[in-house]
């Protein structure tokens, strides 16, 4: 169960339970820090002092550790009385709230044998361009000016995944004349319809599953349909078939690497659909953009001399040609990485080459890149 409440919701809903003056005074001060001090993320333990990322790192805060008490007042401050119910009955519950001046928070409380916790993950407000997240602007353009076909966004937790599919509806909604419904747990960004019309959906709140919302949303109209996660066959095979019958799709997966997606994608459907699912697959797949988060070098820089964050996004970026589209009908996702090897003139490129770009241009450590890359022989031969 998800939702999205802000600041005032939020303060009066704290209130109602006989916890809310401790906890909704630990929640205010400790979002407060996160913000002030620009962590990524804050999590809240029993027995432990609350503690911070900051940078990639975790750092704990100077101040008493919490006991089981205060740390449970401090989750059910966070809560409605719907989800405190539901974290009770099912142990875990996300949700999503608004503090401050427009901060967004993504939140997932959740009970161990410790008691209960929470991890709360900061949203940054500001929506980024391709150029900053490191995407070819006319590359991801010219895919999202298509009307029907599937491009996925992958990586590990915490990559970035959301910002770059933001960035898209962002953009779709900037330029073009689209009905786009995004599926998402929780709601993350919020947009404003410009020159599209946007209908954002929050699984939990609005609809029970990601399942269910694929199910319905062919009924509504859609030209874009943003799904959050693909977490599920169903969702996978909806997905799959919307972007087959004239809708665009994007969508999210926890894999690294096109192959890697392409072979999880198929993996999920039993043996006997396997052979259709890389049918449907090699005629609907647009691109598959795989990214991760690494530690920039201290003092590093973007072309235009303006100091980067702490960590910056490596990429991997697959398009669907024709050779493409073979390997997947005749299941040699194998050879993938062969083929975008000698197609970088169509502007694709593995994450390799591109952890290897960003040690020449002095963003990153050559160590870093050999600890994210997928063949540290062939990337330490490339860098000698």
């Amino acid at each position: 169960m998800t939702t999205s409440v802000d600041q005032e919701q939020w303060g009066r809903r704290a209130a109602d339970h006989p916890q809310a003056p401790a906890g909704t005074d630990a929640v205010r001060r400790l979002l407060a820090a996160c913000v002030s001090r620009n962590a990524s993320d804050l999590h809240v333990r029993p027995g432990n002092p609350p503690v911070l990322r900051i940078s990639g790192a975790l750092e704990r805060l100077q101040e008493a550790p919490f006991d089981a008490a205060a740390s449970a007042a401090f989750c059910r401050a966070l809560c409605s009385e719907a989800q405190w119910a539901s974290l009770r009955e099912l142990g875990t519950v996300d949700l999503a709230l608004t503090y401050g001046h427009g901060e967004r928070f993504r939140v997932s409380v959740m009970r161990d044998r410790a008691g209960y916790g929470a991890s709360l993950r900061r949203i940054t407000a500001d929506l980024l361009t391709f150029e900053q997240i490191g995407i070819d602007r006319n590359t991801v353009t010219g895919l999202l000016r298509q009307t029907r076909g599937l491009i996925l966004v992958t990586g590990p937790t915490g990559s970035g995944k959301s910002t770059t599919l933001a960035a898209m509806v962002d953009w779709i909604n900037e330029h073009l004349d689209r009905h786009i419904v995004t599926i998402e747990d929780p709601v993350e960004y919020l947009h404003t319809s410009r020159r599209s019309l946007i209908t954002q959906r929050e699984v939990g709140s609005d609809v029970p599953s990601f399942a269910e919302a694929m199910r319905r949303v062919l009924r509504q109209d859609p030209d874009v349909i943003m799904v959050g996660e693909m977490r599920d066959l169903e969702t996978i095979a909806t997905a799959t078939t919307a972007a087959e019958t004239g809708h665009l799709v994007l969508g999210t997966l926890h894999t690294t690497g096109s192959a890697k997606t392409v072979s999880r994608i198929i993996d999920v459907f039993p043996p006997n659909q396997q052979e259709q699912i890389r049918v449907q697959l090699a005629m609907s797949l647009l691109a598959v953009i795989s990214q991760v988060l690494v530690p920039a070098r201290p003092g590093a820089t973007d072309h235009e001399g303006n100091p980067l964050p702490a960590r910056v996004a490596a990429l991997e970026v697959m398009l669907t040609t024709p050779a493409i589209s073979n390997l997947i009908r005749n299941n040699e996702i194998v050879r993938m990485q062969d083929v975008m090897q000698t197609s970088r003139d169509r502007g694709m490129f593995t994450l390799d080459d591109h952890l290897a770009m960003l040690v020449k241009r002095g963003v990153i450590e050559r160590e870093v890149a050999l600890g994210y890359c997928l063949d540290p022989r062939l990337l330490e031969s490339r860098l000698r």
